[in-house]
């Protein structure tokens, strides 16, 4: 049974929840989904040992880095957004990595015999410089048609156009560089959020989507998406998932 109250403490919770590197566990419980058909950790994991150096572009809080170990002995990890760089550090150098602040588009030197990207900002002709002779790249991005069933809801305008980033355009951007891709595939994946406190601490953990969301500000739609999930059980967006791997 829901109370008068259920909206404002949802909304409260998920305001005072923090991430710490990219870690969405809080989430854990308040929504859940079905992931692409294809499992990015068995693909690198699969790569790794036939590999003596490695680039982790983006890492975060190099979370899913470190799920990876052993890992090569030379391995190197980027990071641009300057919070996450400490956690990144302290999580990564006991395991020997090294942790750059750097973007996708300035990537430390190479040659790197395989480089990982798991959500992060792929530029092609960096990654073609950073790659050693045969080198792979093995890449999960994250599509420009994710989840705009939520900016649809709210009221906020995607920054970006439904078709700006896609399987096909990133392939192509790849092989224009001279990479040949090897597996390309692109999946639209259901995701349901279970209460409107997950729906809050999702538009204020993607920034970059939901620019300049505060909840006090979208109240009404957040009222209605709330009055949605007790309803039917939850309101479902769908990912936007597409998965590279490309040889130098």
């Amino acid at each position: 049974m829901t109370t008068a109250n259920d909206y404002e403490t949802h909304v409260a919770e998920a305001q005072q929840a923090t991430m710490s590197g990219w870690d969405f566990s809080w989430l854990k419980g308040r929504a859940d989904g079905d992931g692409p058909s294809w499992d990015y950790e068995q693909h690198a994991r699969a790569l790794i040992p036939r590999s003596r150096s490695l680039l982790d572009i983006d890492t975060g809080g190099g979370e899913f880095l470190a799920s990876l170990a052993p890992l090569p002995p030379q391995t190197v990890a980027t990071e641009n957004w300057v919070p996450n760089i400490r956690v990144a550090r302290q999580r990564l150098s006991p395991l020997g990595v090294e942790v750059h602040h750097a973007s996708g588009s300035n990537l430390p030197s190479g040659p790197f015999e395989l480089i990982l990207n798991r959500h992060g900002v792929l530029d092609p002709a960096s990654i073609r410089t950073a790659l050693a002779r045969g080198g792979r790249l093995l890449t999960q991005q994250v599509g420009s048609r994710n989840q705009l069933e939520l900016n649809e809801a709210v009221g906020i305008p995607s920054p970006a156009h439904p078709d700006s980033w896609t399987l096909d355009i990133a392939v192509k951007a790849l092989e224009g560089v001279g990479l040949h891709v090897i597996t390309a595939r692109e999946e639209m994946s259901r995701y349901t959020f279970r209460d409107v406190g997950a729906v809050v601490f999702q538009l204020r953990a993607i920034p970059w989507q939901f620019p300049g969301f505060e909840p006090s500000e979208y109240e009404p739609a957040l009222r209605r998406t709330d009055q949605h999930i007790r309803i039917t059980g939850g309101f479902t967006v769908h990912d936007h998932r597409f998965l590279i791997e490309a040889q130098a």
